[in-house]
């Protein structure tokens, strides 16, 4: 079962502790221009850190860890001075305009090979691993939590907060973060022990938890097997229920199919391929109406049926599945991984995409059976939001 323990906090040490101008999103949904914004904002701003880019050199990831250092010598980080678990609260509107709330904890989950307590559901690659393990290197800090689910039932109860928090931010997107402190030995141990009832599964992160897994072989081998905070990586931990998560698509954008290519009869072969209207605001409904995919490209649009063959031959239900057995029949193309249809269309429009495969979200069912079953899903399926900002707090990883 997975250990989740408190851990001493590196958090900003500002008097208002209001961190506007400071958080960031997750490293892999920022694009280079969203990441000039964020560093143009503060000249603290946790992207400096999270995001070192290409044009600073080869020795971006020292430069980076010098950032750490500095921001800690300058007093622009401080360390809390007991072992703490982050309660964060996430307020949101979701799609439909409806107010939510999502609530976990960040902790320091004990590593563990994949399946051993902790529960992967989907596969990584190799170029987002090799960028994170140079990052953590360099700095020994986890800057941003991974991010899992618990079928603990009591969980969310365990993490009503109490007080003002001692932190709080409201991102680009509305969404308004707050962030307090718990050390009250009932709570830790009792949260600690809800965590521990159950296997977790790996909601967003698993480049950094297989990353992290990386770095602490690297370091037992150098240490003779020493134990060292690498042993753990900072998680935020949330119930695993539909009150508690909004999980959204990744969609694909294909390239390089050809000019001509008759993408819509190639897919035929897998889908009941049925023309509809241009799309709207309504095409989410049509899909889930349809129970299909949508393909929309510069000629029209179509609604995507999985064939009862193409469910067989696909690892699971999910339409990231579904789509991967057709896509492995085309001619060599390019794929993009998109979040968002309004984005998705936009690439579309302005010609960086040829055609824009929309799906639908995976469950909060399939992902729990995907993750238990021992099977996983193809990279990028699933879009949790609202995202948990960069900043609120990291862990330091001595050793």
């Amino acid at each position: 079962m997975p250990r989740f323990q408190p851990f001493i906090g590196t958090r900003y040490g500002t008097e208002t502790a209001n961190l506007d101008a400071v958080i960031a999103p997750p490293y892999d949904v920022v694009t280079s221009e969203e990441r000039a914004r964020l560093v143009a904002r503060s000249e603290h701003n946790a992207a400096h850190l999270e995001i070192p880019v290409e044009e600073d050199g080869p020795d971006r990831y020292r430069g980076a860890a010098s950032l750490w250092q500095t921001w800690h010598d300058d007093g622009v980080l401080i360390r809390d001075d007991e072992p703490s678990f982050y309660v964060c609260a996430m307020g949101f509107h979701d799609e439909q305009g409806r107010p939510r709330q999502t609530t976990g904890v960040m902790g320091a989950l004990q590593l563990s090979p994949p399946g051993q307590g902790v529960l992967p559901h989907e596969h990584t690659r190799a170029k987002d691993k090799t960028d994170r393990l140079a990052l953590l290197r360099a700095c020994r800090a986890n800057l941003s939590p991974i991010w899992v689910l618990s079928p603990a039932p009591d969980l969310s109860t365990l993490l009503e907060p109490t007080g003002p928090p001692v932190a709080r931010a409201t991102d680009d997107e509305g969404v308004h973060h707050r962030l307090w402190r718990v050390s009250q030995p009932g709570v830790v141990s009792a949260i600690s022990a809800a965590v521990a009832s159950a296997p977790v599964v790996v909601a967003d992160g698993h480049h950094r938890y297989e990353t992290a897994l990386a770095y602490q072989e690297e370091r037992r081998a150098d240490t003779g097997g020493a134990a060292g905070d690498y042993d753990a990586i900072l998680a935020f931990v949330v119930e695993l229920s539909e009150e508690q998560l909004s999980v959204r698509p990744i969609h694909r954008l294909l390239s390089g199919l050809g000019t001509g290519f008759d993408l819509a009869g190639a897919l035929s072969a897998h889908f009941d391929v049925t023309p509809t209207d241009p799309p709207g605001t309504d095409l989410r409904a049509r899909m889930a109406e349809a129970g299909s995919l949508a393909l929309v490209t510069p000629a029209g649009a179509w609604l995507l049926r999985p064939r009862p063959e193409t469910v067989a031959a696909a690892n699971h239900s999910a339409d990231s599945s579904l789509l991967d057995v057709a896509l492995a029949a085309l001619p060599t193309h390019d794929v993009v991984y998109q979040h968002g249809v309004e984005r998705s269309l936009a690439a579309l429009a302005s010609g960086v995409a040829e055609a824009a495969v929309l799906l639908r979200p995976a469950t909060v069912a399939q992902i729990a059976e995907v993750a238990h079953g021992g099977s996983r899903m193809p990279p990028k399926t699933t879009f949790f939001e609202p995202k948990l900002r960069t900043g609120m707090v990291f862990r330091a990883v001595a050793g």
